[in-house]
This record gives C-alpha cells, sequence and structure tokens, in this order.
C-alpha cells in the first residue's frame, strides 16, 4: 500500500511539472482576445485583433475590459479543469477519501 502510494504522489509531482508546459487558449468576442494560459494558472500571453476594435464607439473600452475579464475567468476556470483532470487520473478519486487528508496532494 505505501509503496503504491509513493508511486502515486512521484505520478502527481510529475504531472504537476507537466502542467506547468501544458496551455489552454481561450477566445471571446468572436476571437477579438485571445488569451493562452498554462496549467498552472499563468497567463503566458493576451492577444487582441486591434483591427476588429470600433474605437468610434464610446463605450469600446469598457467592452474591451470585459471581455478581457471574460477570457481571463474562463482561461483560469478552464486550465483548472484541465489540472484536475490530470490528477484525477492518477489519484481516480482517493483524494476525496476522509482521513487520507493531504496525504494524496
Amino acid at each position: 500500500m505505501m509503496r503504491q502510494l509513493q508511486k502515486m504522489q512521484e505520478d502527481m509531482v510529475t504531472a504537476q511539472q507537466a502542467l506547468e508546459n501544458e496551455t489552454v487558449e481561450v477566445s471571446t468576442g468572436g476571437g477579438l482576445v485571445t488569451v493562452v494560459i498554462s496549467g498552472h494558472q499563468r497567463v503566458q500571453s493576451i492577444t487582441v485583433k486591434a483591427e476588429a476594435l470600433d474605437t468610434s464607439d464610446p463605450e469600446w473600452i469598457t467592452d474591451l475590459q470585459d471581455l478581457l475579464v471574460i477570457a481571463v475567468n474562463d482561461a483560469i476556470e478552464k486550465s483548472q479543469t484541465m489540472a484536475a483532470a490530470r490528477m484525477e487520473s492518477i489519484t481516480g478519486g482517493l483524494g476525496n477519501i476522509p482521513g487520507l487528508g493531504g496525504l494524496l496532494g
């Protein structure tokens, strides 16, 4: 049992290291704003298609800010889901067993 837990912990460390290099890309506003984020929830890049902005609209900056917030939040959520799926594939749900506390993570 201890050997299995040790192997699982090693696999988790490997998966966490891999998540640092895995990314999720999210676009909002019909591709106006694109955010790339790592599995560690670190924003890698934010791209805004300037040619698609209607700067004649007095609300353009507010609209852009709203799209940025939506894109970043969506990217974080998808990155967290990706990370949780990676960990779940290793632990098989063992992290939710009462009494194991932080033993597996």
